[in-house]
C-alpha cells in the first residue's frame, strides 16, 4: 500500500513538473511581463529601458526592395570595448566574446549603443502565446510538446527549466511563410572567400491552405533550400520536414543532387551532420543559431543576466554595402555591428552520457524580448572553447518579425568562420506571408526546383 501511495505521489509530482502554468501566472503576460514573457520593467540604472510596446510598423522607410531604414542611424556608440578595456566589461560578455579579443587583438572590437526594446508581435500571435502558456506541456523527457495547437508559437512563455527556454527559440514567430535569398561566406584565414547563394523558403502548416492538418500534426515547419551559386553547386536542393517531437518522428530530409539528377533521403541533415556548403565550419544544428531536436543534451537553466549582445543590426543589413565590406580576415567588419545591453536567459546544454555530439557543451544566451538565441559558446570533448556564435538580430518592424541579419560562427582554433544570411547585394529583402502549397514540399517537387 505504501509503495502504491509513493508511486502515485511521484506520478502527481511528475505531472506538475510538466504541467502548463496556472491561469494566475499566465495573467502576468501583458501586465508585469510583456506579452511574450519578458520582464516589462527596465533595469535598476535605466541602461535597459522598460518595454513600452516596441517600435511602430512605420518606424522607418522601406525601400523598393524591402530593405528597412535604420531607425537609430543618428546614434553614436556609448563606448567601444577593445582588448585594452575588455576586463572592465567581461561580466557582461560571454567567455567566447572575451576569447575573440584575445584571438584577434588588433582588429576585434564591440561597439555598444543605447538599448532599444524594439520587438513587438501581431495581436493574434500574442493570443497564441497566452494559449500556449495555459495548455502546452513537455512530453517525452522534454523532447516533444503536447496541446500545442492552432498558431503554434512560443511554447513556454513563462519557462521553468532550460529545455523550455530552448523550445521558445525553436517555436518562435518567423512571420508565417518566409522566402529569402541570402549569401553565405566561409573565408580563408586571409579573408578570401567564394560566396554561396541560397534561395530558401520556410512554410508553416497553419499557413498552408491545402495541407492535411491531421497528417501535419507533428510538423513544425517545411524548409526548402536551393543553391544557386557558385556554378559547381547550383541546382542542389534540400527539403526538410521539421518535426516537433524528433525522438518520436525524426526530422525528414531529402536532397536533390543536380549532378546525379536524383532525389535521395538525407538522414545526415541533423544534429552534428555538416551544414550545407559550410566547408566543415558549422553543423546542421548550428543553423538558426540552434535548430532541430534537443534530445542529445541535458539543458540547465542558469537564470537571467544582463549582457552586451548583437541587436538592431540595421547598419549591417544596408543595401549600400557589398559583401566585401562585411567579410574580413578573422571576423566580420565590427565597425558595421551594433551591440546593446539586454537581459538574456542563460542556458547550458551538456551532452548526455548516452549520446554523442561534436559539441560536448553549448553555453547559450537567449534574448528575453524575442526568444532568439543571441550568443552561443561551443566546447569540444576536452572542455576547450572551440566555436563562438553570434546572431546579429534586427526587428522587421514593417511586418513585426524579429530575425537575424547575419549569423556568425567563429572557429577559435582554425582561425576561420562562417557568415550566413547576408542579403545586401540581393534583389530583395525577406518576403513574408507568401502563399504556399502542400505539393511544393514533397520529395517529388525537388527535381523541378533544381536549376540545371
Amino acid at each position: 500500500m505504501r509503495k502504491m501511495i509513493a508511486v502515485m505521489a511521484l506520478s502527481v509530482l511528475a505531472a506538475n513538473v510538466m504541467a502548463a502554468v496556472s491561469p494566475e501566472e499566465a495573467a502576468k503576460l501583458g501586465t508585469t511581463l510583456t506579452p511574450v514573457g519578458a520582464e516589462k520593467a527596465g533595469n535598476a540604472d535605466g541602461s535597459i529601458p522598460a518595454w513600452t510596446g516596441g517600435i511602430p510598423k512605420n518606424a522607418g522607410a522601406v525601400d523598393s526592395k524591402g530593405f528597412l531604414a535604420d531607425p537609430f542611424a543618428n546614434e553614436k556608440p556609448l563606448f567601444v570595448i577593445t582588448p585594452a578595456t575588455v576586463d572592465k566589461y567581461k561580466d557582461k560578455l560571454s567567455e567566447g566574446q572575451v576569447a575573440m579579443f584575445k584571438r584577434y587583438p588588433e582588429t576585434y572590437k564591440i561597439p555598444v549603443y543605447p538599448s532599444h526594446r524594439t520587438v513587438n508581435l501581431p495581436a493574434d500571435i500574442y493570443e497564441s502565446i497566452k494559449r500556449s502558456a495555459l495548455n502546452v506541456h513537455a512530453i517525452n523527457d522534454g523532447n516533444g510538446l503536447e496541446n500545442f495547437t492552432g498558431n503554434r508559437y512560443y511554447a513556454f512563455p513563462i519557462p521553468k527549466n532550460g529545455v523550455e527556454v530552448l523550445w521558445n527559440h525553436i517555436t518562435r514567430y518567423h512571420g508565417g511563410n518566409l522566402r529569402r535569398i541570402i549569401t553565405q561566406a566561409t573565408p580563408q584565414t586571409n579573408g578570401s572567400y567564394t560566396p554561396i547563394r541560397f534561395e530558401e523558403e520556410v512554410a508553416v502548416p497553419q499557413a498552408i491552405a491545402d495541407i492535411d492538418q491531421a497528417k501535419a500534426a507533428n510538423v513544425l515547419s517545411y524548409f526548402k533550400q536551393s543553391v544557386t551559386a557558385p556554378a559547381r553547386l547550383a541546382g542542389n536542393v534540400l527539403l526538410v520536414h521539421e518535426t516537433l517531437d524528433q525522438v518520436k518522428e525524426p526530422r525528414l530530409a531529402w536532397i536533390y543532387n543536380a549532378g546525379q539528377r536524383r532525389v535521395r533521403r538525407a538522414p545526415q541533415v541533423s544534429y552534428d551532420g555538416p551544414g550545407t556548403a559550410s566547408d566543415g565550419l558549422r553543423t546542421t544544428d548550428n543553423f538558426d543559431m540552434f535548430s532541430g531536436a534537443p534530445d542529445r543534451y541535458d539543458w540547465k537553466l542558469v537564470g537571467k543576466k544582463e549582457m552586451y549582445i548583437p541587436y538592431n543590426s540595421y547598419k549591417l543589413d544596408s543595401p549600400k554595402l557589398k559583401y566585401d565590406d562585411i567579410i574580413k580576415a578573422g571576423h566580420i567588419n565590427q565597425d558595421l555591428t551594433r551591440y546593446e545591453l539586454h537581459r538574456v536567459w542563460e542556458v547550458v546544454g551538456t551532452v548526455k552520457p548516452s549520446e554523442r555530439h561534436i559539441y560536448a557543451k553549448r553555453h547559450m544566451y537567449i534574448d528575453e524580448d524575442s526568444w532568439q538565441v543571441a550568443l552561443v559558446d561551443h566546447y569540444d570533448g576536452r572542455g576547450q572553447l572551440w566555436r563562438v556564435a553570434e546572431g546579429h538580430a534586427q526587428f522587421y518592424y514593417d511586418h513585426q518579425v524579429p530575425a537575424y541579419t547575419v549569423e556568425t560562427l567563429y572557429d577559435l582554433i582554425a582561425g576561420r568562420y562562417i557568415a550566413l544570411g547576408m542579403k545586401n547585394e540581393e534583389k530583395s529583402s525577406f518576403v513574408f506571408g507568401f502563399a504556399a502549397k502542400a505539393a511544393d514540399y514533397t520529395p517529388a517537387a525537388l527535381r523541378s526546383a533544381g536549376v540545371r
